[in-house]
């Protein structure tokens, strides 16, 4: 059990980078929320003033803004319910004691390691490398010329 003196020492120790996640989180919103008082239009020369409640309420009055809710509902809901049911019935097989249990654990929560960016790269470049990707090879099948003439040749 912890005593009084180190749980203190624990918060003292986490107090700055709890501040750091506390302004990387805040700043974001705040100017977020400033922006969304004004009336910017960068094509018609940037900033042309404060405009206050005016932006929300031309939303809110907009006929496609309930619309564009509901569907936006529908399918937040409908990804959450399929993840829901996903992860569970995975966490259910993963719990069951089989050969390799370590090893195909390890497999499920690797690809959380990589970063999004990164792994979104390396999806795009499988899928839309014009020489070798997926569709390239398609491509190739279906007797249609692959988009190599979009990779400049370096000839010596």
């Amino acid at each position: 059990m912890a005593t009084r003196h180190s749980r203190s020492a624990a918060r003292a120790m986490m107090a700055p980078a709890v501040f750091l996640l506390l302004v990387w989180m805040l700043v974001p919103l705040t100017m977020t929320l400033y922006f969304s008082f004004k009336r910017y239009l960068p094509l018609r020369g940037g900033d042309l003033g404060w405009v206050g409640f005016d932006n929300y309420i031309r939303f809110v009055t907009s006929s496609s803004f309930w619309p564009s809710v509901q569907t936006t509902l529908v399918i937040v809901g409908g990804v959450l319910l399929v993840t829901v049911v996903l992860g569970v019935l995975l966490a259910l097989l993963l719990d069951q004691p089989m050969w390799g249990q370590g090893i195909v654990r390890i497999l499920v929560i690797a690809p959380f390691f990589v970063m999004p960016t990164v792994s979104a790269l390396v999806w795009k470049n499988m899928f839309m490398d014009p020489v070798n990707g997926l569709f390239a090879h398609l491509w190739k099948f279906f007797g249609l010329a692959p988009l190599e003439w979009l990779i400049p040749r370096v000839t010596v």
